[in-house]
């Protein structure tokens, strides 16, 4: 018995030595053994991340080391304005390595290539980064619509807020504009009308000399102010450079050229006058925001038919006004032709307003983001007031009625509301303007800097400088990473900072500096940011700073 018990405490022990010599000798020669990669690494890129392309590709394709599962994840390709570029589906190579994503063909632009993939040991792997095609415009935002770039003037930021002390050019803007849609107006409207009474034609002779008057002392005291205000600080002989070698000073010229021969074309015929109006008109949206966006045809082309519609139903309605108080019965046979053309109006300034303001903004939120959005918003609220009082009054003038004393003189102030607000948010800017981005961070055992110049979506210059104490030394390696707050479901993209010698004097006791830097296209679309700083020390200690920040 005692023989048995002894042979197995001698197995037991020998199992129990076994064991723990095993695990001794994996642990010796784990670090000799090849290892297998955790999980899927991109090995292969087309096109490559960063490419300058001067045709677009074909296809947007990544080959990974290792085979990656088929029916989880995917490719996608987005434009400047992080949407999808394409609905094709990706296709998986047969032996699961490579990803492939056919594409359409591409106009110049910065394209972001995103992928997330599941590898076949189940880990999750993505990443991002960018490509661009051909010359890509710069981006937009206020600074497109500051006029003192066209004299080669620097210094001067775009309106993008309103002041008090802008409020002489403020109202003489608002004076122009009631003259302008006046005047444009009255011509269409003499020009629309066929069978006119003798009171029609004695008020529209009146009146439109009147208004052509009024244009051009407004379009002069216009242009006074608003070329005293750019060439504020400058020499006389810039002057003569205004008004012969910039887009905007050549036409105002004309603007006032047009302005005197309006007392001519007033003696016209219809067509004269309506080809008058319509010039007027269109040499204002040449002048306006819709000049600084693509298509330019289209963008002008949409200004000038909405301004024609401001116009038409402007200069209706001053004059059923002036005939109300001059002959009540010829006020009320034109008020039935009026009520007509202004519903048509309304219908054009609606359609065309919702057209302009997706052209001018990436997307309805931004109206949010400036005083022009706020006074857009506060313009469509009138204009949704003037339909309400539309309808009374032609329910009124439908049953025979002349138009209501309250009615009219509701809808002349909404109108006068209306010019006033577009008198001010046609000068500012529809965009915010982007700022750098300049952050400093200190702290015991890290100081971080982060510039990104000039921080708008493309071309950017990316400088990161790292102080570690001087016991730690000179950091390891250092990464930039940027995530897309609008688009979490996207990757990090890269940037591949490279380390240079700087020249500033920003030295800390105490502290040693690291400086990278970087240049290219990868911010591919507006919106929030996070710069992702990661820092390893020569001990492999890991830190990361992350700064947020936003573009437009």
């Amino acid at each position: 018995m005692n023989g048995v018990i002894n042979k197995y405490k001698f197995g037991s022990r020998l199992l129990l030595f076994l064991f723990f010599a095993g695990m001794i000798l994996t642990e010796i020669f784990a670090g000799y053994a090849p290892r297998a990669e955790a999980h899927a690494a991109a090995e292969r890129f087309v096109p490559q991340p960063g490419e300058r392309m001067d045709t677009a590709p074909e296809k947007a394709e990544i080959t990974f080391n290792e085979a990656i599962e088929t029916g989880i994840g995917g490719l996608q390709v987005l434009d400047s304005q992080s949407k999808s570029v394409t609905d094709a589906a990706y296709v998986i190579s047969q032996n699961r390595r490579t990803i492939t994503l056919p594409l359409p063909r591409l106009a110049e632009g910065v394209y972001t290539v995103a992928y997330r993939i599941i590898s076949e040991d189940g880990h999750p792997v993505s990443g991002s980064y960018t490509f661009i095609v051909g010359d890509p415009p710069e981006a937009k935002d206020a600074s497109t619509f500051d006029l003192h770039k066209q004299l080669g003037h620097t210094g001067h930021g775009a309106a993008t807020e309103l002041t008090t002390g802008e409020f002489v050019l403020y109202v003489t803007r608002v004076l122009y504009y009631a003259s302008l849609l006046f005047a444009a107006g009255l011509m269409l409207w003499f020009a629309m009308l066929r069978d006119k009474s003798e009171v029609q034609l004695a008020m529209f002779r009146k009146w439109g000399l009147w208004a052509v008057r009024a244009l051009l002392i407004s379009v002069l005291l216009y242009v006074f102010v608003h070329a005293r205000a750019m060439m504020e600080g400058y020499p006389a002989a810039e002057w003569a450079k205004l008004f012969t070698s910039t887009q905007i000073g050549i036409t105002w010229l004309l603007m006032v050229v047009m302005s005197l021969s309006g007392f001519i074309i007033i003696g016209g015929n219809r067509a004269l006058r309506a080809v008058w109006a319509v010039l007027l008109l269109g040499l204002e949206s040449y002048s306006g925001h819709a000049a600084a966006y693509d298509p330019k045809w289209y963008a002008i082309l949409l200004d000038l038919i909405h301004l024609a519609g401001s116009a038409i139903w402007a200069g209706g309605l001053a004059f059923l006004v002036i005939l109300w108080f001059e002959e009540r019965k010829d006020a009320g046979r034109f008020a039935s032709q009026f009520s007509n053309a202004a519903w048509l109006s309304i219908a054009v300034l609606t359609v065309t307003g919702l057209l302009t303001t997706y052209l001018f903004l990436p997307g309805y939120d931004y109206l949010f983001y400036t005083s022009w959005g706020t006074l857009l918003i506060v313009k469509t609220v009138l204009v949704l007031l003037v339909i309400i009082v539309g309808a009374l009054l032609r329910i009124g003038v439908r049953r025979g009625n002349l138009p209501a004393n309250w009615l009219l003189r509701m809808d002349v102030s909404l109108m006068a509301l209306i010019i006033v607000v577009v008198g001010i948010f046609t000068y500012i800017s529809p965009l915010p303007a982007n700022e750098p981005v300049s952050a400093h961070q200190m702290g015991d055992k890290l100081h971080v800097t982060l510039r990104i110049s000039p921080n708008v979506p493309g071309d950017n210059k990316f400088t990161v400088k790292v102080w570690l104490p001087e016991e730690t030394g000179k950091p390891k390696s250092v990464r930039l990473l940027l995530r897309s707050e609008d688009r979490s479901d996207l990757g990090p993209i890269e940037v591949p900072i490279k380390a240079y010698e700087d020249p500033e004097l920003d030295a800390f006791d105490g502290f040693v500096k690291a400086a990278y830097e970087a240049e290219g296209a990868y911010i591919p679309f507006p919106g929030q940011w996070t710069a992702e700083i990661r820092i390893m020390d020569p001990s492999d200690n890991e830190m990361v700073h992350r700064e947020p920040f936003r573009n437009y």
